[in-house]
């Protein structure tokens, strides 16, 4: 069941999302963290974050909209309180970094360089970049591969790079790839909305949020395919994964390791069951590897 992403080694390719798993400690007591093969923690920024006005998440057909405004406690917070916690368990930890200026991302990783614990980083390149006019990273790949070329000065650790599905992705993907990312994790949430129709306003504290869950695991899905085969990086494959047979479809397409993210909302421990599954589902291919699986779409 072991997998590896560049240089790091994972026990199993069944990681928790970020933004689903809170930082990690917090699921301790449901059921044993050391079963997964890792945990990307809550998005960091340089400073803390109340995020976003309630409500925060809207159950949709087949997924949920969320709005939360990456909240979080901020990077020297982080830091102090919750590494140490989590440096008790196996899993690899990795550390998911946010700003909204290339300054903002680097002042994050400069901070956790310091820091013991960590495997690697993921860059959320979806946040808009306030020098810029607003424009999102994830969307350009010129923006892209500034904010990777500047973390990749910084980081001596793994830099993997969470794309945006609503751009170019491909062309975003091989922006990244040139700019120094070591793997790339595919995708994050789909802009969307849903209102009240008896009063016509948002059923979300903003007027939209991002689409998870499995309504977007065929859209996701083809992203994956797609961006294996445009660049040579890794894959981590995020998008409605709620069973093991929906990892091994990640794997089968070209994924290396997979995300569970939206599951965890209606059952906490759906990261466990996933792993306990996919094992389940080698076993009845006979497969002696897990990574036998990767490519093998027909």
């Amino acid at each position: 069941m072991s997998v590896r992403i560049g240089t790091l080694l994972l026990s199993n390719p069944v990681i928790v999302a970020s933004g689903t798993f809170g930082y990690g400690i917090e699921f301790a007591h449901l059921f044993d963290l050391n079963c997964l093969g890792g945990i990307v923690v809550k998005g960091l920024s340089a400073k803390p974050m109340e995020g976003a006005p309630s409500p925060r998440l809207c159950e949709t057909s087949g997924g949920m909209l969320n709005a939360v405004g990456l909240q979080n406690v901020g990077v020297r917070a982080f830091v102090e309180e919750k590494l140490p916690m989590l440096r008790k368990y196996r899993p690899a930890i990795v550390a998911n970094v946010f700003g909204h200026t290339v300054a903002e991302y680097c002042e994050v990783i400069d901070v956790l360089e310091n820091a013991e614990g960590l495997a690697a980083y993921e860059l959320n390149i979806s946040c808009p970049n306030v020098d810029c006019g607003g424009a999102e990273f994830g969307a350009d790949p010129a923006l892209a591969a500034q904010v990777v070329s500047a973390a990749r000065k910084k980081a001596h650790r793994p830099l993997w790079i969470k794309l945006a599905p609503n751009a170019d992705i491909k062309a975003v993907a091989r922006a990244a790839e040139a700019a120094g990312a070591d793997a790339l994790t595919v995708a994050n949430t789909y802009p969307g909305m849903s209102l009240d129709v008896r009063t016509g306003k948002s059923r979300l504290g903003r007027i939209s949020g991002g689409l998870s869950g499995p309504a977007i695991k065929p859209l996701t899905l083809r992203a994956v395919y797609e961006v294996s085969r445009a660049v040579k990086l890794p894959i981590i494959g995020l998008g409605g994964i709620q069973s093991g047979e929906d990892a091994a479809e990640y794997i089968r397409v070209g994924a290396t390791a997979i995300q569970v993210g939206t599951a965890h909302f209606s059952d906490p421990s759906a990261s466990k069951r996933v792993v306990d599954e996919l094992r389940h589902h080698c076993c009845e291919l006979t497969c002696t590897s897990i990574s036998a699986l990767r490519n093998t779409v027909e």
